[in-house]
């Protein structure tokens, strides 16, 4: 479906006015890039500063906040369903007869790969693999391990982290379509609220929002490239420890997603992403018929009801009277920041892809269908690596050794291995170019006041930042170096968050209490 024009009656965001605002615009952007350049260049000139740098604060924090973090994400998942199965799942992101922008088929599909593309291609048999052998509790390798292994990534990638992006993202959705704010954390905060606070406060939040985003991309523009990187060598005689051969990858990943980011929305994303979903789905089907079949999908069936069933207890554990801090930290905490640090960039691509759903429509599809599918793929990949492991031996030494090795490794197994390793390559490289092209688009959007077409030359600035931001995490090589500076930006972030929600629900209520005064 294409796009459909805005009823007349359906408030649209405004775009800037150079007369009236250029002062914040061009303080927002002249803030934020020369942090994100100085962390960029600082970080390859002295990576060791960066990597010590980076684990002090997210570990300070942890280790204070770690209930704190657990709370809220708990918190977005009930809301989340008392949202969308509520009095107030009747709103529709737009008029009322708003019809939605895009196709189910283009909307789910660019919302994953932006969301979770990378991620799951890097994790798919890592993660699971690496809780098998070495779990917070009980014996590694045994068939239990197992099942615990499935558990733990599952709530990692399932509910927790979608729902964080739908509340963040169902924020901006509704200010923007049905009061016309623009697209920039701040706005509902200054829309709903009143007082002399609530400027600086919306001023600081835009400015958290664009540092989160950048931080949040170059960590997996580096995961990316190292993975990208691993694969080409074991395909090609390409060396696998090259620095050289690393940068040639990152500046041919810069020329694709600013070719990609020059093109419109529903031009470059949405074919981009309609490629990666094809693609994911054919290599996951083949995993699935290569591997064993109904072990696969009984292992699917027993993750899924092992998730249900231990989600209540797991999703508010904090280890307060056992010494497993090191692992929750490490993991469950990481990941649940994580998201929250991709939410200003997945929330408001997701918003500005939403337009025209209701409320119920928008967050059963953005929750549960993505949570399903990730549970899904961990079984096949993850389901598969158990088992061999348990028959053959030598995956989770591999993995052990070296993370980025992990799905290529499980190639090497099956049939047609070469052929599965160059898919996973395009795949790695189309969910980079996808999502470093909306992250562009994002942080265009977010530095030239929201607007829904931002110049080309905010875009380049940004990718140029981007692509300095991610080498200064791939020269050093370390996955946890990554994550900790992934979720530097999410820390301040989570406050933002919680007064954009508070914003939303004031809004629903007023909205609701008029809709039912016009009846």
């Amino acid at each position: 479906m294409g796009s459909a024009p805005p009823p007349s009656n359906a408030p649209t965001p405004p775009e800037p006015d150079s007369t009236t605002e250029p002062r914040r615009r061009l303080n927002l952007f002249h803030v934020a890039l020369p942090i994100c350049a100085i962390v960029g260049v600082g970080g390859i000139a002295f990576p060791e500063s960066l990597a010590s740098g980076a684990g002090a604060i997210t570990g300070a924090t942890f280790e204070a906040l770690d209930w704190y973090y657990m709370g809220v994400v708990s918190a977005c998942v009930i809301l989340a369903g008392w949202l969308a199965f509520g009095r107030y799942g009747r709103l529709r992101l737009g008029g009322p007869d708003e019809q939605p922008e895009f196709s189910y088929a283009a909307w789910l599909s660019m919302l994953f790969a932006a969301g979770m593309g990378v991620g799951l291609l890097f994790w798919g048999v890592a993660e699971p693999m690496m809780h098998f052998a070495s779990p917070p509790t009980g014996v590694g390798g045994s068939p239990e391990a197992a099942r615990r292994a499935m558990v733990l990534t599952n709530m990692h990638w399932g509910l927790q982290a979608w729902s964080i992006y739908a509340m963040g993202a169902l924020v901006l959705g509704y200010f923007a379509f049905r009061r016309g704010t623009p697209y920039l954390p701040g706005a509902p905060i200054r829309d709903v609220f009143r007082g002399r606070w609530v400027e600086p406060v919306a001023r600081v939040a835009d400015l958290v929002a664009v540092l989160a985003v950048a931080f949040g991309v170059a960590g997996s523009i580096a995961m990316g490239v190292l993975q990208f990187h691993t694969g080409l060598s074991v395909v090609t005689d390409v060396p696998a420890q090259s620095l050289t051969v690393r940068v040639v990858l990152l500046v041919v990943l810069f020329i694709s997603y600013m070719t990609s980011a020059a093109t419109s929305l529903d031009k470059g994303i949405k074919w981009l992403s309609q490629i990666n979903i094809t693609l994911a789905l054919l290599l996951m089907f083949f995993v699935l018929m290569a591997g064993p079949t109904a072990d696969l999908m009984r292992g699917f069936v027993t993750a899924l009801g092992d998730y249900l069933t231990e989600l209540p207890g797991l999703a508010l554990t904090t280890y307060p009277y056992v010494d497993k801090s090191g692992w929750f930290h490490g993991w469950t905490l990481v990941y649940f920041v994580w998201w929250i640090a991709w939410t200003p960039f997945v929330g408001i691509f997701i918003a500005r892809i939403s337009r025209g759903r209701t409320v119920r429509e928008f967050l059963v599809c953005v929750v549960l269908v993505p949570t399903l599918f990730s549970i899904l793929w961990f079984a096949i990949f993850g389901g598969t690596a158990f088992h061999e492991e348990m028959a053959h031996g030598g995956v989770a030494e591999l993995v052990n050794e070296n993370v980025t090795v992990a799905l290529f490794s499980l190639f090497e197994r099956l049939p047609m291995s070469s052929t599965l390793s160059w898919i996973a390559l395009i795949l790695v490289f189309v969910f980079l170019v996808t999502s470093v092209d909306s992250a562009t688009y994002v942080l265009g959007m977010l530095t030239s006041r929201g607007s829904m077409d931002p110049p080309v030359s905010r875009k380049l600035g940004w990718g140029i930042s981007l692509a300095v931001l991610g080498g200064a995490l791939m020269v050093a090589e370390r996955i946890d170096v990554v994550r900790a500076v992934s979720i530097l930006g999410a820390l301040p972030f989570t406050l933002v968050l919680l007064l954009q929600i508070g914003a939303l629900l004031k809004a629903m209520r007023r909205d609701a209490v008029k809709g039912e005064g016009n009846r």
